[in-house]
């Protein structure tokens, strides 16, 4: 789910102990649902095996203040098999580490972003479960799109997470509001593509502890979809390949508009030449599918344009700033998974040279001719697991695993009666 588990150590235990020998924790945390339910049919964890340990072993380039909890340092780690401490393969930041593997290969680095949208409420988190969710205030009152003055009225939750995230080596770059009430957005430096993802998971974090401390209490939401009649939450990723310090897309050759290096384009185009049987990855629940309407500032199409915000893949900046943008992922994507998707498909369009289709000009809600994003997590999931190039480089059990946590996602949710099934039926069937 992209969300930071773990343990709070004391601090001369983690440097006597913690620090040298890295620590443990129960397997059943690769395997378990978002109510932290154990779930049979995984072969990396199970009751037949006894949910043992696995080793965590700390990154201590992750290793920082947590500027917004008193006296507390933060240190991610890596997941590791308990015995001969392999990476295990299925935990996201391995997964990540894999395909950053692959482009040094090829003698790239990869440099991304996280534009992370949320909405803001003025209750509670607990406020919020005892109401079932339902009849939340939020902060804002009308569309508040680069509007100041009422992006000034929660400026005590944006203001605290702009300063804790650069005290604690997360520098942002700009808040703002955004085309919902009480939405808003907040922009971090782009990085190295698996301290960028470190970065993702420790802003998520940090912004709804804030918003729990504030007194009154708020909350924040990362749902892709939080109401139907409210504007999704997006995480539109920002990517490029960098050789020897400099970018690798820069260049002169001409992509109608656009001018870059054939590197760009052969990664612009397996980008978007995957991004059906990867989809999964960028929008990995069923609420993901929620986001996907015409005119609504996310993609229903796959078409790449510059500076167009109505394409799958909007390509911005120029010589070194040239970037791609893929606006497909929502708030509630597992950075690790969607950055190690998004290398995967680009390189092997590096690989293959693979040439992008003409840029497209115009609005691409509108284009009928081009084809749509998957329109649920069903279709998306049958086409991640049939997909032989998915498999190829992510590994068979990679996929097995996660094929199994999205059709549990499913089943959940298939097994679940709505609210909008009891106004439709209660009383009129």
């Amino acid at each position: 789910y992209g969300r930071l588990m773990g343990k709070r150590c004391d601090a001369e235990f983690f440097l006597e102990e913690v620090a040298r020998d890295g620590t443990h924790g129960c397997d059943y945390l690769l395997t378990a649902d978002m109510e932290m339910e154990p779930v049979p049919g995984y072969k990396i964890a199970n009751w037949e095996s006894g949910y043992g340990d696995f080793h965590l072993s700390p990154d201590f380039s992750t290793m920082r203040l947590a500027s917004w909890l008193s006296r507390t340092a933060l240190i991610l780690c890596d997941v590791q098999a308990d015995g001969d401490h392999a990476l295990v393969a299925q935990a996201p930041r391995s997964i990540l580490r894999r395909q950053l593997a692959a482009a040094q290969e090829l003698g790239f680095d990869v440099m991304a972003a996280s534009e992370l949208e949320y909405y803001i409420f003025e209750n509670s988190y607990r406020a919020a479960m005892e109401k079932n969710f339902q009849d939340l205030k939020p902060a804002g009152w009308y569309l508040e799109d680069y509007h100041t003055f009422q992006g000034s009225r929660v400026e005590k939750l944006n203001a605290a997470a702009r300063r804790h995230l650069r005290l604690s080596e997360v520098p942002v770059e700009t808040t703002k509001g955004e085309w919902g009430l009480g939405q808003h957005e907040l922009n971090v430096r782009y990085a190295e593509a698996l301290a960028m993802a470190d970065r993702h998971v420790i802003l998520k974090q940090c912004v709804r502890e804030i918003a729990d401390q504030l007194d009154p209490p708020m909350s924040v939401t990362f749902m892709a979809k939080f109401a139907e009649d409210r504007a999704g939450s997006s995480c539109h990723i920002h990517m490029s390949l960098w050789k020897d310090g400099k970018n690798a897309f820069a260049g002169t050759e001409s992509f109608g508009p656009v001018r870059g290096s054939s590197t760009f384009g052969s990664f612009l185009a397996g980008w978007q030449a995957h991004a059906p049987e990867m989809m999964a990855l960028y929008a990995p629940t069923v609420n993901s599918y929620k986001r996907y309407q015409p005119g609504s500032w996310a993609p229903t199409r796959l078409a790449w344009s510059q500076d167009n915000r109505t394409a799958g893949f909007r390509v911005v900046g120029r010589d070194q700033s040239l970037r791609v943008e893929c606006r497909i992922p929502g708030a509630d994507v597992n950075p690790y998974l969607a950055y190690a998707a998004a290398i995967a498909s680009g390189l092997d369009g590096v690989r293959r040279g693979l040439v992008p289709e003409p840029n497209f000009s115009g609005d691409v809600y509108q284009a009928d001719e081009l084809p749509e994003v998957p329109m649920s997590l069903g279709e998306a999931t049958d086409l991640f697991a049939g997909s032989a190039f998915v498999r190829e480089v992510l590994g068979a059990d990679v996929v097995d695993h996660y094929t199994h946590f999205f059709r549990e996602e499913l089943r959940a949710h298939h097994a679940a009666v709505s609210d909008w099934e009891r106004r439709r039926y209660f009383e009129r069937i």
